[in-house]
């Protein structure tokens, strides 16, 4: 389908929680997602992040180490995390330039419904765990700098304007 323009932070429509996927833009929304996630190149892509206010997200953890495991995820949620936590960089395709260090729960669990309609559910561990709660993050109206100390935050936005 297209390849889109990625939003870039402080875009206001990066800050705003998402509603229900729409069902009858899906098939084309998520087609775009994967070119936009691919070509940028990125390990996930929130719909947000192409100024679509639906709670769909794609990622692909592995296909930078030669496997392509695509997952779309429509209208997740998360019902369990682990209280183990990791400390890890993230980078984000909104926030171009700055990486952060960013904590998270090491598993988590998330149902969703896939691009066939079916709800599932999955547990998610190591850098697919991640992918999924920073694109998870986006759904709800947060980038990684919404999970750091202020001061932390603050020299991250700090790095990234002087890149502008």
């Amino acid at each position: 389908m297209t390849v889109r323009p990625i939003l870039l932070w402080p875009d206001p429509r990066l800050s705003q929680p998402c509603g229900p996927a729409d069902p009858a833009r899906i098939d084309a929304l998520v087609t775009d997602l994967f070119e936009t996630m691919y070509d940028a190149p990125g390990r996930g892509l929130a719909a947000p992040q192409i100024g679509v206010l639906d709670r769909v997200f794609v990622m692909d953890a592995g296909w930078k180490d030669g496997e392509m495991t695509p997952l779309a995820c429509i209208d997740p949620e998360i019902v369990e995390m682990s209280p183990d936590t990791a400390k890890g960089p993230e980078g984000c395709l909104s926030i171009p330039g700055v990486t952060a260090q960013v904590a998270r729960p090491v598993r988590v669990r998330m149902a969703f419904t896939d691009l066939a309609g079916t709800r599932q559910e999955r547990l998610f561990t190591g850098a697919e765990a991640i992918v999924a709660q920073h694109e998870y993050d986006h759904l709800e109206g947060r980038v990684h700098f919404d999970r750091l100390s202020p001061q932390d935050a603050e020299a991250l936005k700090s790095d990234y304007r002087a890149l502008a």
